[in-house]
């Protein structure tokens, strides 16, 4: 298959796989927030996919390896997996029995983090094209020390983290936050490991590290 072809193929099951772990424990498709919360998680994903098809393939290419190369990283990524599909069938949930009741302004400002957080793994891909989404050195590959790599070591995790946390928010389902939230632990293990790695493996990134000092939140961690 061509590059396009499987983009698209892995794109359309990415909406479909979500649109399924959303409305069907919901029991409806009159779950607003779930459909706002595809709106701003695949429309900016389509325009994004389409600019670096034309720009940079090479980065498209990276992003859909999931196979890791690392083996310390494939337990946890295989808990991050699953612990990912079953915390996105509560909200759904939620929604069906009425368990949170949560004010429209806080649903309507978690929707608008959960973009921000996209928005910033997107600016990630487009400051480091090397950001694959498995854990490796590449040949020719450069400390990246630019835009969001000034201020924390690996900025496309904080945005992963911001969007997970204020996706149940965000889809009105306050009392589903502890599933979110036990997703960040499975993070940090895997940020650790790979620091490891890139100390090991890529040129200048410990110097990096020395003038970078915080991984993931500014002025804490």
């Amino acid at each position: 298959m061509t590059l396009k072809s499987r983009l698209t193929l892995r794109f359309l099951l990415a909406l479909g796989v979500l649109g399924a772990l959303l409305f069907i424990p919901a029991g409806s498709l009159r779950f607003w927030q779930g459909w706002a919360y595809i709106a701003i998680s695949f429309v900016p994903g389509l325009f994004a996919f389409t600019y670096f098809y034309k720009h940079d393939p090479q980065l498209i290419e990276r992003r859909m390896q999931f196979k890791e190369k690392v083996h310390e990283q494939k337990r946890p990524m295989t808990f991050v997996y699953i612990a990912w599909l079953v915390a996105f069938v509560l909200p759904g949930l939620d929604h069906r029995f009425g368990w949170s009741h949560s004010p429209l302004w806080i649903t309507i400002l978690s929707q608008a983090v959960v973009f921000g957080g996209f928005a910033t793994t997107l600016w990630v891909a487009k400051v480091n094209r090397f950001a694959s989404r498995t854990i490796q050195v590449e040949p020719g590959q450069e400390v990246i020390s630019s835009g969001p790599y000034r201020i924390i070591r690996h900025p496309m995790y904080t945005g992963m983290c911001a969007m997970w946390l204020f996706t149940p928010l965000a889809l009105g389902s306050y009392l589903t936050l502890p599933a979110f939230v036990l997703l960040i632990p499975l993070i940090v293990l895997r940020l650790l490991n790979e620091e490891k790695v890139l100390r090991q493996g890529l040129p200048g990134y410990s110097e990096y590290c020395l003038h970078t000092r915080f991984r993931l939140i500014p002025f804490l961690w």
